[in-house]
This record gives C-alpha cells, structure tokens and sequence, in this order.
C-alpha cells in the first residue's frame, strides 16, 4: 500500500491514465514501443517549470534533464550523458537551455549565499557573474537579478556547443542546433534570448551577440519577445 499521505497522488495516477485513454486509446501502447523526440531540453529542477506543459509537447516528444540552475558544467557526466544519448541516440535536431526568472539558485549565487552542499555546484554561476560583473553592477538589484538569470542560459548554450558530442555531431553534418531560452513564472510566457547556434564557427559570434543584446535595457524583461 502506498504510504500515508501519498495515496492522492496515485489517485491521480490513475485519473490521468484514464483521460489519457479516453482520448487517444492507444496512446500507452505506442509511447512503449518507441522514443522519438525532436527536443532535448535543459532546465532547472524547479517545481514551478515543468518541461513538458510549458511547450505542449505529450510525454515521448520532449527529452528532459534539469539540475539546479540549468547548468551545463564539464564535469557533470550525468548532464553530459543525456546530451549525448539525445544527439547520438535519439538524434534529436534542437537542444534547448531553458531558465527561469526568479531562479534561487541564481540568486544564491548572486547574493554569495550559503545554502550548503549546493554552494559548490552553484560556484558555475557565481563565475557567469563575476565574468559580466561589469554588466550587471550596472544595473539595479532587480534587474541585475533578472539579467543574471538570462546570462546564465547564454552562458550554458555556450557550454553545450563546446562539448565534444555536439562538436562531434556537426563534424558529421549531424542537424543539431542550441538554443537559450528563459520562462517568467508569474505570467507562464517563454522568452526567446535570441541565441542560437547551429555548426562550431556560430558559437563565439552567437554568445557575443546575445550578451550584447542582452545590455540594453528593457520595459518588461518577462514578457514574450517575437
């Protein structure tokens, strides 16, 4: 039996299976016989950005990983492993680094605050802030905050385009392409940061570009950009 306090969640279970069935009847039997996503999405572990719902995409259509500030670190084979299982794999064509306005972990890191085991995984982003301090100390604290959110993914679509899987793809003419995204939780709208690389020679000239644009200010950094 489910532990206490826990039955409600496979009542839930349960209830979700059943509209599943109800409307597409043989969706459970097609989702065991294969994977085949287009999308390899990296993003924070925040309960409040759950992959899947904010784009739409069915379970099976979207390939997941999330850590603490949606970081891509050289050495986090784990986070290395899903890259490359999604590229060599499942051969998926967009890889998308997608954070969240309001993230604690970039906050902590942000602050200097100490959370404890967490402070040496989020050194990664304490060292995005002080390479573009002279960006942000410029800015007020709130929009130094949410800047620091957006650096962050530009900095980890770079750090993607550098692993050897996707540098391997493209040496191929694998179709592999990275994008930066960033979710505001309080409105539930995507924001494109406007980074996206396709083949190595684009990494260094998108990361520069996208950090540039990032400087200027902006109204409303939550809302949708087209």
């Amino acid at each position: 039996m489910p532990v206490d306090g826990l039955n409600h969640l496979f009542e839930n279970n349960r209830r979700w299976v059943a509209q599943m069935n109800a409307r597409d009847p043989g969706f459970f039997q097609r989702l065991s016989r294969q994977q085949t996503p287009n999308y390899l999405w990296i993003g924070c572990a925040d309960s409040r950005v759950p992959a899947n719902e904010i784009v739409g995409l069915l379970p099976g259509e979207l390939f997941v990983h999330r850590n603490v500030s949606n970081v891509v670190a050289p050495e986090d084979w784990n986070c290395l492993s899903v890259i490359q299982f999604g590229v060599d794999v499942l051969k998926v064509r967009h890889i998308i680094v997608c954070g969240h306005f309001g993230c604690g972990g970039v906050q902590a890191a942000l602050e200097d605050r100490k959370l404890g085991l967490s402070d040496k995984w989020l050194q990664h982003v304490r060292d995005v802030r002080d390479k573009h301090w002279d960006q942000l100390g410029a800015l007020e604290k709130s929009d130094r905050f949410n800047r620091l959110c957006e650096l962050n993914v530009v900095e980890q679509v770079f750090n993607v385009a550098q692993t050897s899987v996707v540098r391997d793809a493209w040496s191929r003419q694998q179709e592999v392409s990275i994008h930066g995204w960033i979710y505001a939780i309080e409105n539930g709208l995507l924001r494109d940061l406007r980074i996206s690389v396709t083949r190595p020679g684009e990494a260094s000239q998108q990361y520069q570009s996208a950090v540039k644009n990032l400087a200027f200010p902006k109204e409303d950094v939550s809302v949708e950009n087209t």
